[in-house]
């Protein structure tokens, strides 16, 4: 049996917001962008990876979860071919590293947070 996650989802406050700095700051594609009556039903996806949902938080028990959707912990793992090129191309686009790049010994990781307050690490396999 062959399987694999297509999709993850993320809650946010606003989709146009969400887009904009997935798409712009992190030149992911925008896959679907579709109305759902009170919904939409948006993907966003880097080269070759899964797509991220963008959930908009319907309700207060949703809004609390924006930024903290895994109590803390690194929510998500962008892997790079060239880590030096996405780290800088990062910070000059405005992203928040929450550490120095570190050498490990699989591979170079960099913590950096979202918008919203996700954790995400920037790895580079060895």
């Amino acid at each position: 049996m062959k399987r694999r996650i297509s999709l993850l989802t993320l809650v946010v406050g606003d989709y146009d917001e969400a887009i904009a700095f997935f798409t712009s700051k992190l030149s992911f594609s925008l896959i679907a962008d579709e109305a759902q009556g009170r919904k939409r039903w948006v993907v966003v996806a880097p080269e070759g990876g899964p797509g991220i949902l963008l959930a908009r938080a319907s309700d207060a028990k949703q809004e609390t979860a924006i930024g903290n959707q895994t109590g803390g912990r690194v929510a998500f793992f962008l892997e790079t071919d060239d880590f030096a090129r996405d780290h800088a191309d990062m910070l000059t686009q405005g992203i928040t590293f929450l550490e120095e790049p570190r050498h490990e010994s699989y591979g170079i990781v960099a913590q950096w947070q979202d918008p919203w307050g996700n954790k995400w690490d920037l790895l580079q396999p060895a």
